[in-house]
């Protein structure tokens, strides 16, 4: 029998602690090394620490991971850290011009509701939401994702424009108003109806006639092709099925969670160690940059899954997920003490097409892997 200490799926308690161990450490130095600025980290690239402002849509991540490492330690100075950090996205639920709120306040706000129960959370979040509704279309039946790119696409919709539906479905509840939860149904059928192919990959973009509500066009914009299978789209495809079946209990977001899950673990192309490639159809030479932060969102999405599966398929959601937290916790995917601008995982790939973040560590790769590693702990 192995040593209590020693971390394996049925005991992943060391694994865990030593991930939550490192995570204070380095960002106990990312703090330091953000020396008071009034922005948030996002990447370290060039070797320089990226800061951003509240208006980024990746703003909310941060602070989520902080609340993620006061959850796990309890230690005061991580949720002083945490309510600093949260305060700063705060203006964001004052945004219309952004369809990424459920990431910008979600996940700070979010958290920092659930664990103070603080009502200047609460209220800035239900602002947020009526932000976030005002950007969907009732022909289409879908909340628009970008407002750039009107001479290429009319009401476009992201597969990440899914992870915004867990927040307006929350919204519903806390304030009784139904248009929420009809908003993100709506949204939810029809990106199942429209965004994906018959082996469970999805599109990363389809655009809809904002007058007729019908889909024009279909593509993979941040992936290698069109028809390809841009892995953290992939990732959110998942996590965003497994999200709507929890809240919903629909039979047929749980269909949908399961495909996505079975075209991710039996894909020819998922390398050994289940660190995806930024893309699964992308050529083998010159040698693909890998996603740490699709890996770490499909480990969480896997975790939950699991959960609503029949035994065998749970057990081999979860030892995917195991095998892909293992991998990012070893010094292949995760940074030294003191390197990778205070960061915890290497090899992210933000947007290859225009060379943007790739190969460096993001903000939500960090924050989807310490969600997996919380999520594994209640398991």
């Amino acid at each position: 029998m192995k040593p209590a200490s020693v971390p394996t799926l049925e005991n992943p308690g060391a694994l865990i602690d030593d991930n939550f161990a490192v995570a204070a450490s380095q960002y106990a130095g990312l703090l330091k090394n953000i020396n008071g600025a009034d922005k948030l980290p996002r990447t370290f690239e060039h070797g320089k620490l990226v800061l951003i402002d509240y208006k980024d849509w990746t703003s909310g991540f941060f602070p989520g991971s902080l609340w993620l490492i006061y959850e796990h330690t309890r230690e005061s100075r991580w949720k002083r850290a945490a309510l600093d950090y949260t305060r700063r996205v705060a203006s964001a639920a004052k945004l219309t011009d952004s369809h990424d709120l459920g990431f910008m306040l979600y996940c700070s706000h979010g958290h920092a509701c659930r664990l103070t129960r603080g009502r200047e959370h609460r209220e800035v979040l239900i602002e947020g939401a009526r932000s976030l509704a005002s950007r969907f279309n009732p022909a289409a039946r879908t909340l628009r994702s970008w407002d750039h790119g009107a001479d290429r696409w009319r009401h476009p919709v992201i597969i990440d424009n899914l992870m915004n539906l867990e927040y307006l479905l929350w919204a519903a509840r806390e304030t009784g108003e139904p248009r929420y939860r009809e908003i993100a149904i709506g949204h939810a059928h029809q990106t199942l109806a429209h965004h994906f192919r018959q082996d469970g990959s999805c599109y990363h973009l389809v655009d809809y006639d904002p007058e007729s509500g019908v889909p024009v066009l279909k593509e993979t914009y941040q992936g290698y092709a069109n028809e390809s299978a841009w892995a953290r789209g992939q990732g959110w495809a998942l996590y965003g099925y497994t999200m709507l079946y929890r809240e919903t209990r629909n039979p047929l977001y749980l269909r949908q969670a399961h495909a996505s899950a079975r075209f991710i673990r039996t894909h020819p192309r998922l390398p050994e160690d289940r660190i995806p490639l930024w893309d699964f159809d992308v050529p083998s030479a010159p040698v693909p940059p890998r996603d740490a932060s699709a890996a770490a969102i499909i480990a969480s999405a896997l975790i939950e899954l699991a959960d609503y599966s029949e035994p065998d398929i749970a057990q081999r959601y979860r030892e995917l997920a195991w095998r892909q937290l293992v991998s990012l916790s070893s010094p292949a995917y995760r940074a030294a003490p003191g390197e990778n601008g205070g960061f915890i995982l290497k090899h992210s790939t933000g947007n290859l097409n225009r060379n943007s973040e790739v190969d460096v560590p993001l903000n939500y790769a960090d924050y989807y892997f310490l969600e997996a590693l919380s999520r594994l702990k209640k398991a």
